[in-house]
């Protein structure tokens, strides 16, 4: 079989290497897009991470597609509707770093509730002055939890750890992991209300997206902090710069943005603007979130330890081996798993 596997590092490429003894396999740092796709067509399976964007202009270079594993939970950079109506299967990493993101949620809130970043930006200056410094507590601040999977339930213990209390709400509540665990479920409605912190761990659906537009932010308890290592879309931008600006909002801890794609690129965003081809509004908000002092954006390398990436690669070729086998495994989609 032929495969290009997009988006590698080089630490990255050896865990494909055994691949390479039966099948013509490219290893590429690069990005999957429409612009280079063409480079490619004779391939038969490609490898992404969510930097490359497999929309229908881009699957449409690859008429002998059969495969797509990518190195994601998340399958929205995938065009399904195009894979179904081609029979391209889509298998993806459903578990890798339950704890890693669960952690790197309490590295933005521990960032903005002891404002580090503003510490060590001072300090390095050569500036050891606290004043304007002041954080808060964790302990006894009740914690909201939006979605109780894997990565939700990580952070649910972790802030139960600090002495939080946790509420936390999801369209399936798990009753027996509430108790053993040692949270509460409720509403939605109730969570924005009482809640001190809101941390989002829900997939991009339509169903999620703008889940947190200003007419849920004008719920919260004011002065709520909120982290999201989930997708930028369940975020509405620009009702967060307002709750921000009105104070109703005191802090984000953001991985994610709804327009990254275009941001990591600077000659996207560039073309974006004269062509209209991405919400300029929320490119917009998402420039003004990335450069408050109470705002604290990282890009999106939540899951991004030594550990977490090595579980992707593992699993990532474990899936390829399986389509090739004819059995197939973490298929999102009903299309064939034959080779």
């Amino acid at each position: 079989m032929k495969m290009t596997i997009f988006d590698l590092e080089a630490w990255e490429r050896q865990a494909f290497e055994d691949l390479r003894q039966q099948h013509d396999v490219k290893l590429l740092s690069d990005s999957l897009s429409a612009e280079n796709a063409s480079e490619h067509a004779d391939t038969e399976a490609v490898s992404t991470f969510i930097y490359s964007r497999l929309n229908r202009k881009v699957l449409e270079q690859f008429p002998n597609l059969k495969l797509i594993a990518t190195r994601s939970t998340g399958v929205d950079h995938i065009d399904l509707d195009y894979c179904e109506q081609h029979d391209v299967a889509v298998c993806n990493v459903p578990t890798y770093g339950d704890n890693t993101v669960a952690e790197h949620v309490f590295a933005l809130l521990l960032t903005l509730s002891h404002k580090m970043d503003q510490a060590i930006d001072r300090t390095r200056k050569g500036d050891f002055s606290p004043r304007g410094l002041q954080g808060f507590d964790l302990e006894g601040k009740t914690f909201g939890v939006v979605g109780t999977g894997n990565i939700g339930r990580h952070v649910i213990r972790i802030a139960l750890g600090f002495g939080m209390e946790v509420i936390a709400c999801d369209v399936k509540p798990d009753a027996e992991a509430a108790e053993q665990i040692g949270f509460t479920y409720v509403d939605m409605d109730e969570l924005l209300q009482r809640a001190d912190v809101i941390s989002l761990h829900v997939p991009s659906t339509p169903e999620t997206r703008h889940l947190l537009s200003y007419k849920q932010i004008a719920q919260m308890k004011d002065c709520a902090i909120i982290i999201n290592t989930s997708r930028g879309n369940v975020i509405d931008s620009q009702a967060l710069v307002r709750g921000l600006a009105e104070g109703k909002v005191c802090g984000a801890g953001l991985d994610v943005l709804p327009e990254e794609p275009v941001i990591r690129e600077e000659a996207e965003l560039l073309r974006s603007v004269y062509e209209r081809k991405h919400n300029l509004d929320a490119l917009l908000a998402d420039h003004v979130l990335i450069r408050l002092r109470n705002v604290v954006v990282t890009p999106h390398s939540a899951f991004n330890t030594r550990e977490a990436v090595s579980r992707i690669l593992e699993t990532t070729v474990d899936n390829i081996e399986s389509y090739i086998r004819g059995e197939g495994q973490n298929i999102v989609n009903q299309a064939a798993i034959t080779a």
